[in-house]
């Protein structure tokens, strides 16, 4: 099986999420509205989010990739008598005595190692999960299928002759009309007189490299969008989204949250040249700029800026690293928990890729997830043993199973390629537990109070036979760390229940404030059902 892979050129976290509605237009499309305004004092309204507590969740799960929803605590200073003397007084150096209040102790977050599945068929572009069905598309065909291991062709891709190399990324749009439920961004070129047309009607939503080869072909870069009601019949919109030279895996999606189509770039970490010369399109960054990540965001997905720079290599990195492609992608069940599954290439000493994990809470500040060095180029001579590359996205298997999509290649990414072969697999993680929140003894925190989405709670986790996981609901008579029955060893969604039973009693849109305890054990996630 011959597969295209990646070309040669290179890859924020404060404030709580807001409860937004979602415009959905009647039909044709729209561009979707921007956030209400919200009364904060009588009288003085804003459009701006207001940051605290308590977060919304967008989904029904959390999974620990940072420490977004863990509260770092809190302190007091109080004298013999327990007043609090916190600043003010003038108690003597050892007179007063600390406090601490609700600090999280014992605790660190370690990304876990997938195993990879494969060779095996799956298409080789990109997958997604649509209900209870898998969807995929190859550069020509769409496939269907209920587990994403048996895969059925139900039709060829219907494009216009402008897609040459087929759609590589497709994402489902929850705030669109029905006729363009599918986008997909693509990269395309225009004609020098195509882009004066657009230069003069956008003469902000383009950047130089773009036009790179506009001395030696009639040729500027750009990226392009499509949208379908179904998948499989595709019209492209008539106007570039942006004219900035990105090339292949970008990836894309619609953010509730935000209000905004995101798209994820191929980027170039490289400064800016001296004003002092005449300008060098050809030679000056593509050998010796590093790959890096873009972003570039839209209230209209067919009018996008020119992407900014939103991660790059970083100093504990080799220097010959290079974040080469993005293959962003969500947590199941948790679209406002963002991942990042990078290929880095380390071309100049050995032509390697490794696949690392990055997380954000919001998809504008990103950091690497502790131990998210996940996989790394096999020996020369197995299926994969030349390059790896992640694509999008991260599915549940109906088993609970967790699995990231895995292209291959059997040479190295530059390597002469007239016998090269490529093949798909998966990358794995047993029962969903991609990251987990590790304590060796006994760990405690508290959770941001957090308005969600079902009335009991449910635990992934893993403990040794004399460890467990308890659980508080502050403020809530019956629901105390003394009366949680412990959850101990292999876990998967199990239940948490109290002595009363395992309501979380919370009304509607009535914040909760979870206290847990970690003995001796990895939690991989919370559910709320």
């Amino acid at each position: 099986m011959r597969l295209s892979t990646p070309a040669p050129r290179t890859i924020r976290i404060a404030g709580a999420i807001v409860v937004l509605s979602l415009f959905h237009p009647a039909s044709g499309y729209s561009q979707t509205k921007g956030p209400p305004r919200r009364e904060i004092l009588p009288g003085i309204a804003t459009t701006r989010p207001v940051l605290g507590a308590p977060y919304e969740l967008r989904g029904n799960r959390i999974v620990f990739l940072n420490w977004y929803y863990i509260q770092p605590g809190d302190l007091d200073w109080r004298n013999a008598d327990g007043k609090s003397v916190y600043v003010s007084g003038d108690s003597g150096l050892f007179e007063a005595r600390h406090v601490g209040i609700n600090a999280p102790r014992g605790i660190r977050i370690r990304a876990q190692k997938p195993v990879v599945q494969g060779p095996l068929f799956r298409p080789h572009r990109m997958i997604l999960r649509d209900g209870n069905l898998f969807k995929g598309w190859t550069d020509s065909d769409y496939y269907e299928s209920s587990d994403a291991i048996h895969w059925e062709k139900k039709a060829r891709i219907g494009v216009d002759d402008l897609v040459k190399d087929g759609l590589y990324q497709v994402f489902v749009d929850p705030a669109s009309a029905a006729e363009e439920r599918f986008k997909a961004v693509w990269v395309g070129e225009i004609d020098r007189a195509q882009f004066e047309a657009f230069r003069a009607a956008r003469p902000g939503d383009w950047e130089p490299h773009a036009i790179f080869l506009l001395g030696e072909k009639d040729h500027v870069a750009c990226l392009r969008g499509s949208t379908s009601p179904d998948g499989i019949h595709w019209k492209t919109q008539p106007e570039p989204l942006v004219v900035e030279y990105c090339d292949t895996w970008n990836t894309a999606y619609y953010d509730a949250a935000l209000r905004e189509y995101v798209i994820y770039t191929r980027y170039w970490s490289v400064g800016p040249q001296s004003e002092q010369l005449p300008p060098d399109l050809r030679n000056s960054w593509t050998g010796l700029g590093r790959r890096a990540i873009g972003r570039s965001a839209a209230k209209d997905f067919r009018r996008f800026s020119p992407s900014e720079m939103i991660l790059e290599p970083s100093a504990d990195m080799l220097p010959s690293e290079q974040l080469y492609t993005n293959c962003r992608t969500a947590i199941p069940g948790a679209p406002d928990q963002h991942l990042m599954f990078p290929t880095i290439w380390n071309g100049s000493v050995d032509d390697t890729t490794r696949i690392a994990m990055a997380a954000s809470h919001d998809g504008k500040l990103w950091h690497w997830v502790p131990g998210g060095e996940l996989l790394k180029t096999p020996p020369f001579g197995r299926w994969d043993g030349g390059c790896i590359w992640a694509t999008p996205d991260l599915i549940e298997l109906p088993n609970g199973d967790w699995a990231l999509p895995y292209i291959a290649n059997n040479v190295p990414h530059k390597y002469p390629r007239g016998k090269m072969t490529s093949d798909t697999g998966y990358a794995v993680w047993h029962k969903g537990r991609l990251c987990a929140l590790e304590a060796e003894e006994v760990g405690e925190f508290t959770l941001i109070p957090i308005v969600a989405r079902g009335s009991t709670l449910k635990i992934n986790a893993v403990t040794k036979r004399t460890g467990w996981v308890k659980v508080e609901l502050l403020g809530v008579d019956g629901r105390s760390l003394a009366e949680c029955q412990p959850i101990t060893g292999d876990q998967h969604w199990a239940t948490v229940t109290w002595k009363q039973g395992s309501s979380l009693n919370n009304e509607k849109f009535r914040p909760v404030t979870l206290r847990i305890e970690l003995k001796q054990g990895q939690l991989f996630g919370l559910q709320f059902d």
